[in-house]
């Protein structure tokens, strides 16, 4: 496996009564059982197009000669969306880092935020991606139209077809109707997809591809996650079904209401953000649903880790560690001239970051709280494939469980028709 789930300090077994007991896990398993088969029957109907993207090509081959072009032409990309259009593209693009082109990724319409952006451009040498499933989401559009004439001003109307790109969905739409009045090239977003679980996709792909990501290899990783889940003949055996029976057993006997992913890896940060949007809208429907928590190993030891121990006994943990043991910079205390500080002595940066992270989940199964480790030897673009496609599996799983569609938002819906009819003028006053 290109990861290991360990998960045993979830368990009362292990760390008592805090844990999940082996009654209650095993009747969860019990359920993800048809859930797993639903999955195996999805992909073989090919009803679940989200199945079918690990073995798929030819929308890659789509992407790569946008992703040349800008890769070639652009010292600086601005991806434009909101949601699941933006938070996959930034957790890939978090593992390239810094490089040429810098990918700058607006996903709100502060318009502090949004000007000093536009300020900052060198926007001769700047390329635009606009990414909307439906084609209508008033934050996206907002962002393109408010970018326009600034594009226009500085590389002049005619070469907007070779500036911007866009990515919707086929059929009528508000984007794709500019798209083509522009002579912007679009690409399709496989409608059957829903934006929070379209990373795999070209809305995912094609940033990375222009951050310098082997795509396919992202796939690949995804691929060997998916085969080997479907294959299990005991849900115990994969690991996105025994990840998803810990957390709604759990909630079920423990009252674990909240769930907290920590990753000790910084090019992971953006990773838990995506995973906190896939886990509360896919989850969060009729009552049901746990809160998803992002959190940051080293950093949030230091902020997060007293009120995880002390506070309400209501959270199931999973760290994401990387075995980062003699990496990095060599730390030599002897400057401080204190004896006191022997113990850094001859390690390195990723020395501490490796005991820090065994040091927190060690204390928080001591202290009774229930958490599973996702262990990485390395990190890089199969690995990441994997992990995403974890934790979709996993959130799908979980859903089933819960008795709830993982693939809507029908919550949502309310607010963007209210926020419309404010800017139409049809509701008059201030709301609180």
């Amino acid at each position: 496996m290109l990861y290991e789930h360990l998960s045993e300090t979830c368990l009362a077994a292990r760390i008592g009564e805090g844990g999940l007991s082996d009654e209650a896990l095993g009747r969860a398993l019990e359920a993800a059982g048809p859930a797993l088969a639903g999955l195996r029957a999805a992909r073989e109907e090919g009803s679940l197009p989200l199945l079918g993207l690990p073995s798929r090509s030819d929308d890659l081959e789509a992407c790569r000669p946008v992703a040349a072009a800008y890769r070639e032409r652009f010292a600086e990309v601005v991806v434009l969306g909101t949601g699941g259009s933006s938070l996959g593209g930034q957790a890939l693009a978090a593992l390239a880092g810094a490089g040429t082109p810098r990918l700058h990724f607006v996903d709100n319409v502060d318009p502090e935020t949004f000007g000093a952006l536009l300020a900052g451009l060198d926007l001769a040498r700047t390329g635009v991606l606009a990414v909307s499933k439906s084609g209508g989401t008033a934050e996206t559009l907002a962002q393109l139209f408010a970018i326009l004439p600034a594009l226009e001003a500085a590389a002049g109307a005619g070469d907007l077809a070779g500036r911007v790109t866009v990515i919707t969905e086929p059929g009528p739409s508000p984007l794709r109707a500019l798209a083509e009045r522009r002579g912007v090239p679009c690409l399709d977003h496989d409608p059957g997809i829903g934006g929070r679980f379209s990373v795999l996709s070209n809305v995912g792909a094609l940033p990375a591809m222009i951050a310098g990501l082997d795509a396919a290899a992202l796939r690949a990783g995804a691929a060997a996650v998916l085969d080997q889940a479907l294959a299990a003949a005991d849900p115990a055996d994969a690991p996105p079904a025994l990840g998803a029976a810990l957390s709604v057993g759990l909630l079920g006997e423990r009252r674990i209401s909240q769930t907290v992913l920590m990753p000790y890896v910084d090019r992971l940060a953006a990773f838990a953000l995506w995973y906190r949007q896939l886990w509360a809208e896919s989850l969060g429907k009729d009552g049901a649903g746990t809160t998803p928590i992002d959190a940051r190993g080293a950093v949030d030891q230091h902020s997060q880790l007293q009120l995880y121990l002390a506070g309400p006994r209501d959270k199931m943990f999973t760290l994401v560690r990387l075995d980062t043991a003699g990496a990095g910079p060599s730390i030599d205390p002897g400057p401080a001239g204190d004896e006191a500080l022997s113990y850094l002595k001859g390690r390195t940066l990723g020395d501490l970051m490796d005991a820090m992270a065994r040091a927190t989940a060690e204390t928080l199964a001591r202290n009774g709280h229930p958490i599973r480790v996702i262990r990485l030897a390395r990190l890089d673009e199969e690995v990441l494939g994997a992990l995403l496609m974890h934790f979709m599996l996993e959130t799908i799983i979980a859903a089933d469980l819960l008795g709830v569609n993982a693939y809507d938002q029908p919550a949502v819906e309310e607010s963007k028709v209210l926020a419309r009819r404010y800017l139409a003028g049809e509701i008059q006053g201030r709301a609180p």
